[in-house]
């Protein structure tokens, strides 16, 4: 087991958002959280990565207790964190993110790191040089996705990685996010495109305000009459919602 959460307890001031959850990932496995707005999904991966404090219960990454453990150190454990909504360095160029985000890992492997994400995201070794608030949306993911990345993380926590993103670019960062995981790295994933999640995760848990509603494989939440019905819809053959 590389994570296990266990009830979870995180308050904003009075608002309590999350309501004692549990749930794990196993090693080499895409775990996926789904579910409405205001659910939980992204304030869970915020408190794995230690970017906000629990008010109660666990978290444990690989045996060890890492609830109280700062952030930065979180990530020279292993823990990569791509933020909602890119969060990349506007002002930095492409390269000078990409060295941000190696700034945890070994001594001597920036090279080596780097090598790997040009070889995943071309468009930004042609970009290296290029001003990061400059690029699309599209290559801001990947360039967020390539920062965490240069931490060499064992896991990697993504967060709506398809938001603002058209259908075409939808598709490419999730096929990368499969390579990602197909090359060793494991991936808990929030995402509201519940379809797209399901179709490459291989288990997954239903967020619903605060709680976790429904567990199990990624392909029988699929057929889950209940989550086709909140978060699917009338799927059609391009794995969007029928209108």
């Amino acid at each position: 087991m590389i994570l296990e959460v266990e009830d979870l307890v995180v308050s904003y001031g009075p608002i309590e958002a999350l309501h004692g959850i549990s749930f794990s990932v196993e090693e080499g496995e895409i775990v996926t959280l789904i579910g409405a707005n205001g659910a939980g999904k992204s304030t869970t991966l915020r408190a794995i990565s230690g970017l906000v404090r629990p008010r109660g219960g666990r978290v444990v990454f690989r045996g060890r207790d890492i609830t109280r453990v700062r952030a930065h150190e979180i990530v020279r454990m292993g823990i990569g964190h791509v933020p909602e909504g890119r969060r990349v360095f506007a002002n930095l160029t492409v390269l000078e993110n990409l060295e941000m985000g190696a700034f945890t890992a070994p001594a001597g492997s920036f090279e080596q790191g780097l090598k790997r994400v040009f070889e995943r995201f071309p468009r930004l070794r042609e970009r290296q040089h290029q001003v990061a608030g400059t690029l699309s949306g599209g290559e801001q993911q990947m360039l967020a996705m390539g920062r965490a990345l240069m931490a060499r993380p064992q896991l990697l926590l993504l967060d709506e990685p398809s938001m603002g993103l058209s259908p075409i670019l939808v598709q490419e960062i999730f096929e990368i996010i499969k390579e990602i995981n197909n090359q060793g790295t494991t991936v808990l994933l929030v995402e509201q495109n519940a379809f797209m999640a399901l179709s490459i995760a291989h288990r997954a848990y239903v967020l619903e305000t605060g709680r976790i509603a429904i567990s199990g494989r990624a392909a029988d939440l699929q057929q889950d009459p209940r989550v086709r019905a909140a978060y699917l819809g009338d799927v059609g053959p391009a794995g969007e919602a029928a209108v």
